[in-house]
């Protein structure tokens, strides 16, 4: 549903309530929180609560590529514990020398390995003609299956203590106060939304969501477009990893059980359409701390329990669905 002013120079303006909603919703949860909890607006809870959105926002970033293209992949969990558990690994692994050096090399074929299996993803989609919820669906199985054939059964951890204290900064460390990680979603958001908004590419990611048919008749690489947003789900599952592992510093057989959800989520909820063609980089961001926010609310309170917070999830998918059907049936849409 969308309103238009008109300037008295007779310029438009015009005003998009699925572009805004995402942000008033956060706007009134977080109203709520302070209602609930005096704590909640505290500086330390609110930096708790955007350090900890990371891993989610900067995985539905992707996601929103990938479904602006009219495409869904719901194994981006399970290949965050594999990327994770490959890349601790390979630090225990490899020969001590420097530490910084061995993160460097780690951190690389982190995004290399997480580009490969989104271009796996991608590429099975496209030329074997697959639906990418049954493609996913199978890569989901396979990703965890090897994550837990590389901990047998167990967890990975860093060995190396000196290791691990000089990583743990990426997630723990501050610039200038701000949290690493909020700095990340910043870079993230900012290079996703340049690439969506501002480049051909972009374009054509939302020219195949809208149609793919009228995409391929104006000359546009449909699978081509389509692999590459795989590619870009891929690297960004990776760049969460490189957050995520200095956290705790071990993969198990559960990291990332259930990250497809809150990703999916995330991405419906700030506005990105499920049948494509409309993505929202910074409405996609917004929904993950919205997820976040909510859990913590639920933390902070005794209202509803904590452990509920998938059920809750759940439920906000279906609602944020419902809410996009009866938008796009008023009229105008």
């Amino acid at each position: 549903m969308s309103t238009t002013t008109t300037t008295p120079a007779g310029r438009g303006f015009r005003f998009d309530i699925r572009t805004a909603a995402p942000f008033f919703a956060l706007a009134v949860l977080i109203v709520v929180g302070a209602l609930l909890n005096p704590n909640f607006l505290s500086a330390d809870n609110l930096l708790n609560v955007a350090t900890r959105s990371a891993f989610i926002a900067i995985i539905a970033v992707g996601a929103t590529f990938v479904i602006t293209a009219g495409g869904l992949d719901l194994s981006v969990g399970s290949m965050a514990g594999f990327v994770a558990g490959a890349m601790i690994l390979l630090m225990n692994a490899a020969p001590l020398g420097d530490g910084m050096s061995l993160i460097a090399l780690a951190m690389a074929a982190a995004i290399m390995l997480g580009a490969l299996c989104g271009l796996g993803n991608g590429l099975i989609t496209t030329i074997g003609r697959i639906e990418p919820f049954i493609v996913t669906l199978g890569t989901m199985g396979i990703y965890r299956g090897l994550l837990i054939w590389l901990a047998e059964g167990g967890s990975i951890a860093m060995k190396a203590p000196d290791l691990r204290a000089l990583y743990r900064p990426v997630y723990f460390g501050t610039v200038f106060g701000v949290p690493v990680p909020i700095l990340v979603i910043l870079a993230v958001g900012a290079l996703g939304a340049f690439v969506l908004y501002r480049t051909p590419f972009g374009r054509h990611v939302r020219a195949v969501g809208s149609s793919e048919d009228v995409a391929r008749y104006s000359g546009i690489a449909v699978d081509r477009i389509r692999t590459l947003t795989y590619v870009i789900q891929g690297v960004c599952v990776a760049v969460a990893v490189l957050v995520y592992v200095p956290r705790l510093g071990s993969a198990t057989s559960t990291t990332g059980l259930l990250w497809e959800l809150q990703a999916i989520t995330a991405v419906v909820v700030g506005g990105t359409a499920l049948r494509g063609g409309v993505g929202r980089i910074w409405g996609t961001i917004c929904g993950a701390l919205i997820l976040e926010v909510v859990g913590n609310i639920m933390a902070l309170s005794n209202l509803v329990s904590e452990y509920l917070i998938g059920a809750v999830q759940g439920a906000i998918i279906i609602i944020a669905m419902l809410v996009q059907r009866s938008l796009l049936r008023r009229p105008g849409n």
